[in-house]
């Protein structure tokens, strides 16, 4: 069920009613998978900046591998036409760049009930944040959602990671940049 949750904000609530299991329980289940690294809690970015902000973490299983298996996706073919496949992007994407990082650099993901949002914000020791958004397209296209929420942060640094190879802006301060080129910056 996880698997199918893939990237959206958790509910424990629905999960505990679909398996028919108390609320605690799945919450037990839930802190057993995130501490065996099987689960990853990506916590919401939360300040007091005058917007009403999503305070429900997003859930992935971390392993793409793992998690394809748990839907049945058997190849790539499967894959690039399944539902889940932004999801499975944006937890690799999350994943290999959190492996890149130091343990002092706090990741989270910024949404308003508005619906201004960014995946990913890079939170470095000296406070410098960066909003990463991360698009499966290889042309990608930023919502307005972006741009609100990045006027309501303004990070330091702003890059789109897509699954191509070339390097480019799409605005003076946006990069589009592919995850090996970022991991390394």
């Amino acid at each position: 069920m996880l698997a199918h949750q893939q990237g959206c904000f958790l509910n424990q609530a629905q999960l505990a009613a679909s398996l028919g299991v108390d609320v605690k329980t799945i919450a037990k289940y839930l802190d057993l998978l995130v501490d065996l690294l099987l689960v990853r809690r990506l916590q919401p970015w939360h300040m007091n900046i005058g917007k009403r902000l999503v305070k429900t973490p997003k859930v992935y299983v971390r392993d793409s591998g793992i998690m394809h298996a748990l839907l049945d996706i058997a190849d790539q073919d499967a894959l690039l036409s399944h539902p889940v496949v932004g999801h499975s992007w944006e937890c690799f994407v999350i994943e290999n760049l959190l492996s890149y990082l130091p343990n002092n650099v706090q990741a989270h993901f910024y949404r308003t009930n508005a619906g201004a949002e960014i995946d990913l914000i890079l939170t470095w020791p000296n406070n410098l944040q960066w909003a990463i958004e991360i698009k499966r397209s290889l042309a990608p296209k930023l919502e307005k959602g972006f741009y609100v929420a990045c006027e309501d942060l303004k990070p330091h640094k702003k890059y789109v990671v897509y699954p191509g190879n070339e390097s480019y802006k799409i605005a003076d301060d946006i990069e589009v940049i592919s995850l090996p080129e970022l991991a390394q910056k």
